[in-house]
């Protein structure tokens, strides 16, 4: 679903740049089946598609930021520790490919109210907080309502990756993880940054 496109052009004094922040689990990785997560490095298995997509928003300028919930955590079902060992072996497959991640958060808890936990906006608020970001011209990608909505609430525009159209508070729609590198190609403008007021003059 193509959707109208933006200058991509920051202007303010603190140069704040926009980002692309994507969901886990379903996005980055496949989805665990039949468990209900991802409990181990040996679980973890990279999606092309996202390598392809993180590959052309880079080369766009945009950083990129993983944002997901790992209720297991909380439940007993993984730890700390297991989610920083599959996230280490995330940076050195992507390292792999000359690629980068800016940051991972992840939110630990069980608790629906807790500001970090999707679809509570919590995560993105603070990446923005902690690496300067400009919320307003960044997007969020995921593969459920709670990502939209985190997506939303944060300010930014937001793209729901599936094959079911009952989410129509999306800005865009792309039925597979496989199109979307097509869909980013189309609609994501190159990021420019440049200070408020126009050009320096010397």
């Amino acid at each position: 679903m193509p959707i109208a496109r933006h200058s991509g052009i920051v202007g303010n004094e603190n140069l704040k740049s926009p980002c692309i922040f994507f969901d886990r689990d379903g996005i980055v990785n496949a989805l665990p089946d039949p468990e209900r997560y991802v409990t181990s490095v040996q679980r973890f298995f990279l999606l092309p598609a996202f390598v392809e997509s993180l590959r052309i928003v880079t080369d766009l300028g945009y950083p990129a930021v993983v944002v997901t919930n790992q209720r297991g955590i909380a439940l007993g079902s993984m730890s700390v520790e297991d989610v920083d060992e599959i996230h280490a072996r995330l940076g050195s497959l992507l390292a792999g490919e000359g690629l980068a991640l800016l940051d991972i958060f992840v939110c630990p808890h069980d608790d629906d109210s807790h500001p970090w936990r999707k679809p509570n906006p919590g995560m993105l608020l603070e990446a923005a907080r902690r690496h300067n970001l400009n919320l307003a011209q960044s997007w969020m990608i995921g593969d459920s309502p709670g990502d939209i909505l985190a997506g939303r609430g944060a300010g930014c525009r937001t793209v729901l990756v599936s094959r079911s159209k009952a989410d129509v508070s999306a800005d865009a729609l792309v039925d597979s993880m496989e199109k979307l590198p097509g869909f980013l190609k189309e609609n994501v403008p190159p990021v420019v940054l440049r200070e408020s007021g126009g050009p320096q003059h010397g």
